[in-house]
């Protein structure tokens, strides 16, 4: 007797249809036999699934049983396919009635029966909408408020093996789970750090807030201990909200790669990835032999903070070029390409010269100048040029650190002006599908930042006397039209560019 159940599979970030067909041949020498491209963990669905049946109290078929995995082509990677496999195997040997057209079926089996968490939850979730009939998604009970982000269908959380026979066979339902709303899952975040408590900075903290505000890339360099780490992990407390279509976009990074924090139905808050400079290409960038999201799609939508920035090896930091310019990263490998979102802001920090007091009016560097010269260029030009901005961070002088005078501004109120700053360029960005200024392309510049003649005469100075690229002429602009959008200004300014110019690296001729 033949059965055919539908499952799905994750390729790259999205999922698409599988039919997992049962066949249990009535001649032949016993025999449990699995094709149609299964890696090491779906054959070893063999031992699961003849497990979790026995021990659900029902009888496994000492037949020859066939499982095809179909299409054929597709490699199947993971235990996702157990339930299916084992529901296939319940109805083709008669023991279970019915199996629903309109259901798609997935999760791993534990030797007891019950269903384990499986990876990819809220992609089979979104495939379930595109699919002709099926509108049922049941799932390991651990993922449910997971799928039950998409209201669209109707998603079913599965205890055990026995219980969804129970289900199917009408005896005792699973109760369905109720639609998780995007607004009332999001709340309010405790953070670390506040800006309030960082004394002095005042030009790195500015510097913050225009890169939270347009999602620009930032680079911080000055002598150890100047605050670089700790203004960089306070970036987080003034980004703006995400979206419920960027929270769906990184959920999804986040359910693939089995990092969503269980029992969450949705990633709440912007990503801040800091991995250490001794990770490797494939860490940071992605891929291996089934490709996998890197660090760079981890923190899509967020923040990618590289601290020690010279300390990552060379080639590391070159296979950055291609994401930071274009927003997704391209893995190709042997068994097919996929294609990751890479929208992040780079945060890099990094001393000056080895010993970090180079330049340094209180402490002698101990570098020898050929020494410094080749810690500085361990960092590419080109990866420079894609930085909109580079800020020295001094040591800050005693009276400042010892001041409780002053009160600095708090997280929250910059955070205000940022979230306005966004959503100003939500606005103006919508008819192009971005969200920030810095995903703005060439020809969006010149449509959404116009320059008045004094703009252009400015700028244009500034390019000849300090020797800018042209990726350094569209960037400042771009910078400029954020802190127009902080300050609430509709066109771009001569003083919203002489801003964004003394963040750029500049060489005077």
């Amino acid at each position: 007797m033949l059965a055919q159940i539908q499952s799905g599979a994750v390729v790259g970030l999205d999922a698409v249809p599988v039919t997992v067909e049962v066949d249990i041949a009535s001649l032949g020498l016993p025999s449990f036999t699995i094709v149609g491209l299964p890696d090491k963990a779906v054959e070893e669905s063999r031992e699961r699934v003849r497990a979790a049946i026995k021990n659900s109290g029902a009888e496994f078929p000492a037949k020859r049983i066939t499982v095809n995995l179909a299409p054929a082509d597709l490699p199947k990677v993971g235990p996702a396919y157990d339930l299916p496999i084992a529901l296939g195997i319940l109805y083709a040997s008669g023991q279970l009635g019915i199996i629903p057209k309109d259901a798609v079926f997935v999760g791993e089996l534990s030797l007891d029966g019950s269903v384990r968490h499986t990876n990819g939850v809220l992609p089979l979730a979104m495939l379930v909408t595109k699919m002709h009939g099926e509108k049922n998604l049941f799932v390991p009970i651990s993922d449910a408020r997971e799928a039950a982000i998409i209201k669209e269908i109707h998603v079913y959380g599965v205890p055990s093996l026995l219980a969804l026979f129970h289900h199917l066979s009408a005896t005792k339902l699973i109760a369905r789970e109720t639609h998780v709303s995007f607004t009332k899952v999001v709340g309010s975040q405790a953070f670390e750090s506040d800006m309030a408590d960082i004394q002095g900075q005042e030009h790195a903290k500015r510097a913050l807030e225009i890169a939270a505000a347009g999602g620009h890339n930032l680079f911080m360099q000055g002598p150890p201990g100047a605050g670089k780490t700790m203004l960089a992990r306070t970036l987080p407390s003034i980004l703006p909200s995400l979206t419920e279509d960027e929270a769906l976009e990184v959920t999804k990074i986040y359910s693939v790669t089995g990092n969503l924090p269980p029992g969450e139905s949705v990633m709440k808050f912007r990503p801040f990835r800091s991995p250490h400079h001794t990770t490797s290409r494939i860490g940071l960038i992605g891929g291996g032999t089934h490709p996998s999201p890197g660090e760079i799609s981890l923190a899509h939508r967020g923040v990618l903070f590289l601290d020690e920035f010279p300390e990552f090896p060379r080639n590391v930091l070159e296979a950055l070029r291609q994401p930071m310019e274009d927003g997704v990263v391209s893995i190709s490998r042997a068994v097919g390409s996929v294609r990751y979102p890479a929208k992040f802001m780079l945060i890099a920090a990094a001393n000056p010269c080895p010993c970090g007091n180079s330049g340094s009016e209180t402490r002698r560097c101990t570098c020898l100048p050929g020494m410094v010269l080749r810690y500085q260029k361990r960092v590419s030009g080109p990866i420079i040029d894609r930085i909109d901005l580079h800020v020295h961070v001094p040591t800050v002088a005693t009276e400042k650190l010892t001041d409780t005078s002053t009160k600095n501004e708090s997280s929250a109120h910059i955070r205000i002006r940022v979230q306005k700053a966004r959503d100003r360029q939500t606005k103006r960005l919508h008819r192009f599908a971005l969200r920030a200024n810095a995903e703005m392309p060439t020809r969006v510049v010149r449509e959404c930042c116009p320059l008045s003649p004094e703009c252009e005469q400015f700028l244009r100075l500034a390019v000849t006397k300090f020797r800018l690229t042209a990726r350094g002429y569209y960037r400042v602009t771009k910078v400029a039209r954020t802190i127009a959008d902080l300050s609430g200004d509709t066109v771009i300014s001569v003083p919203h560019i002489a801003e964004a110019l003394q963040y750029r690296p500049i060489e005077e001729t």
